[in-house]
Protein backbone atom coordinates (compact mmCIF):
# COMPACT_ATOMS: atom_id res chain seq x y z
CA UNK A 1 0.00 0.00 0.00
CA UNK A 2 3.32 2.57 1.13
CA UNK A 3 4.18 1.91 -2.58
CA UNK A 4 0.49 2.95 -4.09
CA UNK A 5 0.55 5.94 -2.11
CA UNK A 6 2.58 9.04 -4.19
CA UNK A 7 1.09 7.61 -7.62
CA UNK A 8 -2.17 7.86 -6.12
CA UNK A 9 -1.92 11.34 -4.88
CA UNK A 10 -1.06 13.22 -8.07
CA UNK A 11 -4.72 12.47 -9.26
CA UNK A 12 -5.65 14.14 -5.95
CA UNK A 13 -3.70 17.07 -5.64
CA UNK A 14 -4.01 17.94 -9.00
CA UNK A 15 -8.38 17.70 -7.55
CA UNK A 16 -7.49 20.06 -4.88
CA UNK A 17 -6.23 22.29 -7.66
CA UNK A 18 -8.42 22.38 -9.53
CA UNK A 19 -11.18 23.14 -6.86
CA UNK A 20 -9.05 25.98 -5.36
CA UNK A 21 -9.04 27.43 -8.84
CA UNK A 22 -12.90 27.19 -9.47
CA UNK A 23 -13.27 28.86 -5.88
CA UNK A 24 -11.12 31.71 -7.08
CA UNK A 25 -12.74 31.92 -10.00
CA UNK A 26 -16.25 32.00 -8.59
CA UNK A 27 -15.33 34.65 -6.09
CA UNK A 28 -13.53 36.59 -8.54
CA UNK A 29 -16.84 36.36 -11.12
CA UNK A 30 -19.55 37.00 -7.87
CA UNK A 31 -16.95 40.38 -7.03
CA UNK A 32 -17.78 41.20 -10.20
CA UNK A 33 -21.12 40.89 -10.31
CA UNK A 34 -22.15 42.24 -7.03
CA UNK A 35 -20.52 45.42 -8.30
CA UNK A 36 -23.09 45.87 -11.17
CA UNK A 37 -25.80 44.04 -9.50
CA UNK A 38 -25.70 43.58 -5.78
CA UNK A 39 -25.22 40.61 -3.85
CA UNK A 40 -28.66 39.46 -4.20
CA UNK A 41 -27.88 38.81 -8.03
CA UNK A 42 -29.11 35.58 -9.52
CA UNK A 43 -26.52 32.76 -8.51
CA UNK A 44 -26.61 31.70 -12.01
CA UNK A 45 -25.22 34.88 -13.55
CA UNK A 46 -22.75 34.82 -11.24
CA UNK A 47 -22.11 31.18 -12.63
CA UNK A 48 -22.53 32.27 -16.21
CA UNK A 49 -19.88 34.94 -15.38
CA UNK A 50 -17.28 32.29 -13.94
CA UNK A 51 -18.20 30.05 -16.68
CA UNK A 52 -18.93 27.16 -14.55
CA UNK A 53 -21.84 25.17 -13.60
CA UNK A 54 -24.10 26.59 -10.74
CA UNK A 55 -23.69 22.99 -8.90
CA UNK A 56 -20.13 24.00 -8.77
CA UNK A 57 -21.07 27.13 -6.68
CA UNK A 58 -23.23 25.08 -4.66
CA UNK A 59 -20.50 22.82 -3.82
CA UNK A 60 -18.02 25.50 -2.91
CA UNK A 61 -21.01 27.79 -1.14
CA UNK A 62 -23.68 26.21 -0.12
CA UNK A 63 -25.55 29.02 0.86
CA UNK A 64 -25.94 32.86 -0.18
CA UNK A 65 -24.18 33.67 3.17
CA UNK A 66 -21.73 31.87 2.80
CA UNK A 67 -20.32 33.44 -0.75
CA UNK A 68 -20.94 36.61 0.21
CA UNK A 69 -19.16 36.03 3.64
CA UNK A 70 -16.48 34.79 1.24
CA UNK A 71 -15.85 37.18 -1.13
CA UNK A 72 -15.76 39.45 1.29
CA UNK A 73 -12.95 37.82 2.48
CA UNK A 74 -11.37 37.56 -0.53
CA UNK A 75 -11.50 41.30 -1.14
CA UNK A 76 -9.80 42.11 2.09
CA UNK A 77 -7.33 39.94 1.43
CA UNK A 78 -6.53 41.14 -2.38
CA UNK A 79 -7.20 45.34 -0.52
CA UNK A 80 -4.38 43.98 1.89
CA UNK A 81 -2.13 42.70 0.13
CA UNK A 82 -2.41 45.51 -2.40
CA UNK A 83 -0.86 47.84 -0.20
CA UNK A 84 2.59 46.91 -0.13
CA UNK A 85 2.80 46.04 -3.78
CA UNK A 86 1.54 49.71 -5.05
CA UNK A 87 4.18 51.00 -2.53
CA UNK A 88 7.37 49.19 -4.47
CA UNK A 89 5.66 49.85 -8.23
CA UNK A 90 3.89 53.31 -8.23
CA UNK A 91 5.52 56.28 -9.46
CA UNK A 92 5.34 58.00 -5.87
CA UNK A 93 3.61 57.07 -2.36
CA UNK A 94 0.72 59.14 -3.14
CA UNK A 95 0.19 57.40 -6.87
CA UNK A 96 0.21 54.18 -4.54
CA UNK A 97 -2.02 55.75 -2.64
CA UNK A 98 -4.69 56.90 -4.94
CA UNK A 99 -4.48 53.42 -6.91
CA UNK A 100 -5.11 51.76 -3.24
CA UNK A 101 -7.94 53.98 -2.54
CA UNK A 102 -9.58 53.07 -5.86
CA UNK A 103 -9.42 49.50 -4.99
CA UNK A 104 -10.97 50.30 -1.71
CA UNK A 105 -13.56 52.01 -3.55
CA UNK A 106 -14.36 48.85 -5.22
CA UNK A 107 -14.51 46.53 -2.81
CA UNK A 108 -17.09 49.06 -0.82
CA UNK A 109 -19.35 49.01 -3.77
CA UNK A 110 -19.01 44.81 -3.51
CA UNK A 111 -19.46 45.47 0.32
CA UNK A 112 -22.57 47.19 -0.36
CA UNK A 113 -26.01 45.01 0.46
CA UNK A 114 -23.51 42.81 3.15
CA UNK A 115 -25.65 43.48 6.47
CA UNK A 116 -29.07 42.99 4.42
CA UNK A 117 -27.70 39.38 3.25
CA UNK A 118 -25.95 38.62 6.93
CA UNK A 119 -29.41 40.44 8.33
CA UNK A 120 -29.76 37.10 10.47
CA UNK A 121 -26.27 36.18 10.87
CA UNK A 122 -24.97 39.59 13.44
CA UNK A 123 -21.68 37.24 14.65
CA UNK A 124 -20.59 36.34 10.98
CA UNK A 125 -20.76 40.31 9.98
CA UNK A 126 -19.42 41.70 13.51
CA UNK A 127 -16.35 39.08 12.90
CA UNK A 128 -15.93 40.58 9.06
CA UNK A 129 -15.98 43.83 10.22
CA UNK A 130 -13.24 43.33 12.94
CA UNK A 131 -11.43 41.50 10.53
CA UNK A 132 -11.80 44.11 7.45
CA UNK A 133 -10.70 46.48 10.04
CA UNK A 134 -7.32 44.53 11.63
CA UNK A 135 -6.20 43.87 7.47
CA UNK A 136 -7.10 47.62 6.28
CA UNK A 137 -6.02 50.07 8.89
CA UNK A 138 -2.66 48.88 9.04
CA UNK A 139 -2.46 48.84 5.10
CA UNK A 140 -3.73 52.22 5.02
CA UNK A 141 -1.59 53.78 7.49
CA UNK A 142 1.61 52.55 5.87
CA UNK A 143 0.42 54.53 2.68
CA UNK A 144 -0.51 57.77 4.56
CA UNK A 145 3.06 57.62 6.06
CA UNK A 146 4.60 56.73 2.96
CA UNK A 147 3.37 59.77 1.36
CA UNK A 148 3.93 61.82 4.32
CA UNK A 149 6.99 61.38 4.79
CA UNK A 150 7.42 61.68 1.11
CA UNK A 151 6.33 65.45 1.68
CA UNK A 152 3.54 64.26 -0.59
CA UNK A 153 0.34 65.43 1.34
CA UNK A 154 -0.27 66.59 5.31
CA UNK A 155 0.88 64.68 7.97
CA UNK A 156 -1.67 63.71 10.81
CA UNK A 157 -4.61 62.16 8.73
CA UNK A 158 -5.66 59.16 10.90
CA UNK A 159 -6.32 55.95 8.94
CA UNK A 160 -9.75 55.52 10.48
CA UNK A 161 -10.83 58.92 9.49
CA UNK A 162 -9.78 58.40 5.76
CA UNK A 163 -11.44 55.11 5.38
CA UNK A 164 -14.20 56.10 7.27
CA UNK A 165 -15.06 59.11 5.10
CA UNK A 166 -14.62 57.19 2.31
CA UNK A 167 -17.17 54.77 2.96
CA UNK A 168 -19.47 57.20 4.22
CA UNK A 169 -19.05 59.37 0.68
CA UNK A 170 -19.46 55.64 -1.13
CA UNK A 171 -23.20 55.71 0.90
CA UNK A 172 -26.00 56.36 -1.88
CA UNK A 173 -24.23 55.17 -5.03
CA UNK A 174 -26.71 52.92 -6.50
CA UNK A 175 -29.75 54.83 -5.78
CA UNK A 176 -28.77 58.29 -7.79
CA UNK A 177 -27.41 57.92 -11.03
CA UNK A 178 -25.98 61.94 -11.11
CA UNK A 179 -23.75 60.80 -7.85
CA UNK A 180 -20.17 59.79 -8.54
CA UNK A 181 -18.77 59.00 -5.53
CA UNK A 182 -15.00 58.71 -7.29
CA UNK A 183 -15.19 62.35 -8.03
CA UNK A 184 -15.65 63.34 -4.46
CA UNK A 185 -12.84 61.37 -2.85
CA UNK A 186 -10.48 62.47 -5.84
CA UNK A 187 -11.22 65.83 -4.31
CA UNK A 188 -10.32 64.34 -0.65
CA UNK A 189 -7.33 63.32 -1.64
CA UNK A 190 -5.98 66.37 -3.63
CA UNK A 191 -7.25 67.91 -0.75
CA UNK A 192 -4.66 66.32 1.67
CA UNK A 193 -1.95 67.43 -1.08
CA UNK A 194 -2.52 70.99 -1.29
CA UNK A 195 -3.17 71.08 2.68
CA UNK A 196 0.55 69.38 2.66
CA UNK A 197 1.81 71.91 0.06
CA UNK A 198 0.42 75.00 1.47
CA UNK A 199 2.30 74.33 5.00
CA UNK A 200 6.22 73.41 3.40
Amino acid sequence: MATEGPAGEAPSRSKRSDAQRNRQTVLTAAAEVFVTSGVDAPIRQIAAQAGVGMATIYRHFPSRADLVTAVYHHQIEACAEAGPRLLTSADSPLDALRQWVDLFVDFLVTKHGLADALQSDSDRFAALHAHFLDRLLPVCAQLLDAAAEADEIRPGTQPYELMRGIGNLCIGRNNDPRYDPRRLIALLLQGLQQSGRAER
